[in-house]
């Protein structure tokens, strides 16, 4: 059955939650635009057709390469992987897209991030910028999926990225030929993208040696000899007949794919012994031709997705991604459940699923704020999290990546720095699994948090909600200016400004009250620093500064230093950290 929807209008706090987990976070303009709006309507906004983004260009030449055959041994192609992964972040930021279809375009972009940590890459194994950005080209085409071909759908994307040339070079499916099987990809289809092996905190591991509980050593060893006989065509003249995108070439001679294993594969009984076998009306005599390995690719998947625990792995992924790392029980006999039937009855389609889920009442369980409460504002933001909600919110736009593409690619690359040394090297995990946040019992999102990273995360507050830039490059936020056209209207009473701040900022306020008295105190207590041992008091001080901010320079600074040290305490604070 599926999941119960929420009813009733979100107002703020639910808007705001929506948007962090939906998008990468929302303006005050979004937030307050979609408070009004029950949650189904907020959605349809959400998933509509969007654009898609222009691809990198190389500044030096003004022009696009990835489209373009590449130059044998090409010194720049480790440029232009940086440029590619600079494109990247601006493009999950949302440059260069119409106002009218940002927030589509951000939800659809978080989804092909969400596709990204599920069939990992790894940029420096796979080392080729155009392999990276045609795999990237392919997570969109599926991202928003619930279109009329009833085939176009997480299945076939699973069919596709096992062709895809950045996986073929990531877990060596072009080492695996016909005699020597590799059995490297096989295994992670297997473990990490469909079925997965027993489940994290409930199931206890096999003392069988080679059984994984849902699948077993020989289904392995078996899947392999399916993949055998690809190899990567980095020419990218081999075009895939359904996406229109380059994909991996047959090794072979003519119509003979000779590398192929061409016998049968004979699978355990967790798959109920089945047998798959070449279609003869396929082969070149009794040889396998591309057709026929494409045809033992297409039993594999319906094999494997036949399998209800297939279902429920995905739909365990897509949970853990978009309200909490923890599945109990109860919530995979129910939510699960439930996410899995809508899944099968929507022909294995991606986008009505997680719609379903971000429009349940499970999803805005926090509506009731008890401290057991585990949906929202739990999940600590991921540096690409912390880095995209506060450009968001503060509404800073990138430079444009066609127009000014030097500093665009200057500016992002300044905020791959701070995310890598936040702990996250954006596209190179340390695991083929993904980033440990999406995946690693029992810590998961926890392990974006260290005495390193959090001193990390404060300092990129602290570079770019400051009064004073130094290097071409960072990001220039004028707060005075933002807090002027944003919440001019209750900024000359300090109490009503933090709490009207914190009542889009900090996902842990409470409708109503916003924050408690002691924190209320806090926030402001920072806001005077300035003010402080005034004659006049501090709430004096912050009145005269504000009314003049416009007129005298001195009062302008000394209104900037002040919104600096509260904006400061509020986005270093705890609470900014989760979403």
């Amino acid at each position: 059955m599926p999941l119960a929807p929420f009813t009733g209008v979100l107002g703020k706090k639910n808007a705001a939650h929506l948007l962090r987990r939906a998008t990468f976070g929302g303006t005050k303009a979004d937030i307050d635009s979609m408070s009004g709006l029950t949650a189904s309507q907020a959605i349809q906004q959400l998933f509509v057709t969007t654009t898609d983004p222009l691809p990198p260009i190389d500044p030096a030449s003004g022009i696009t390469w990835v489209n373009t055959l590449p130059v044998s041994g090409d010194s720049e192609d480790g440029d232009l992987q940086g440029f590619f992964i600079k494109w990247w972040l601006g493009m999950l930021a949302g440059t260069g897209v119409e106002p009218s279809q940002k927030l589509a375009f951000l939800t659809r972009e978080k989804i092909v991030f969400l596709l990204h940590t599920h069939f990992t890459t790894i940029q420096e194994t796979v080392n080729n910028s155009r392999a990276l950005y045609f795999q990237n080209a392919l997570f969109r085409k599926f991202a928003f999926d619930n279109q009329p071909d009833p085939l176009w759908n997480f299945k076939m994307l699973t069919k596709k990225v096992s062709l895809d040339n950045a996986m073929m070079v990531l877990l060596d499916g072009r080492l695996n030929v016909k005699g020597r099987p590799n059995e490297n990809y096989a295994r992670e289809f297997l473990e990490l993208f469909t079925i997965g092996k027993g489940l994290p905190g409930y199931v206890p591991p096999s003392t069988i040696p080679g059984d994984y509980i849902y699948f077993t050593e020989q289904d392995v060893q078996a899947a392999a000899r399916v993949f055998s006989g690809y190899d990567t065509d980095f020419t990218f003249l081999t075009i895939d007949e359904d996406t229109q995108l380059p994909r991996v070439k047959v090794k072979g001679t003519g119509t003979v794919a000779n590398q192929h294993d061409n016998d049968p594969k004979e699978f355990s009984d967790r798959f109920g012994n089945t047998v798959i076998t070449p279609d003869t009306t396929l082969l070149f005599g009794d040889k396998a031709t591309e057709a026929s390995m494409l045809d033992e690719l297409d039993q594999l998947v319906e094999m494997i997705y036949a399998q209800q625990e297939t279902v429920k792995n995905i739909c365990r992924r897509i949970y853990r991604f978009y309200v909490y790392h923890e599945i109990t029980q109860t919530i995979d006999s129910s939510i699960i459940a439930d996410m899995a039937n809508t899944f099968v009855s929507n022909n294995f389609k991606l986008q009505p699923v997680i719609m379903e889920l971000l429009q349940s009442q499970h999803f805005y369980d926090s509506a009731t704020a008890t401290v057991d409460d585990n949906n929202f504002g739990a999940l600590i933001k991921s540096p690409l999290d912390l880095v995209l909600n506060t450009l968001r919110f503060f509404e800073y736009n990138l430079p444009d990546p066609q127009t000014e593409a030097e500093k665009f690619y200057e500016t992002t690359g300044k905020l791959l720095d701070s995310m890598k040394y936040q702990g996250m090297i954006f596209l190179n995990p340390y695991d083929v699994a993904g980033y440990d946040a999406y995946f690693q019992y029992p810590l998961y999102n926890r392990n974006w948090i260290s005495a390193n990273t959090l001193t990390q995360r404060y300092k990129f507050i602290f570079d770019n909600i400051r009064v004073d830039k130094m290097e071409e490059g960072e990001i220039e936020i004028d707060i005075l200016l933002f807090i002027q056209q944003r919440f001019a209207s209750v900024a000359l009473n300090p109490d009503e400004l933090i709490k009207e701040l914190a009542s889009y900022l900090l996902p842990m306020s409470l409708s109503g009250t916003e924050i408690t008295v002691e924190r209320l105190n806090y926030f402001k207590s920072q806001f005077f620093v300035i003010g402080k041992g005034l004659p006049q008091g501090p709430e004096v001080f912050w009145e005269f500064s504000w009314n003049n901010a416009n007129t005298i320079p001195e009062s302008k600074e000394d209104a900037r230093g002040m919104l600096q040290y509260l904006l400061n305490a509020m986005l270093q604070s705890p609470e900014y950290q989760l979403f």
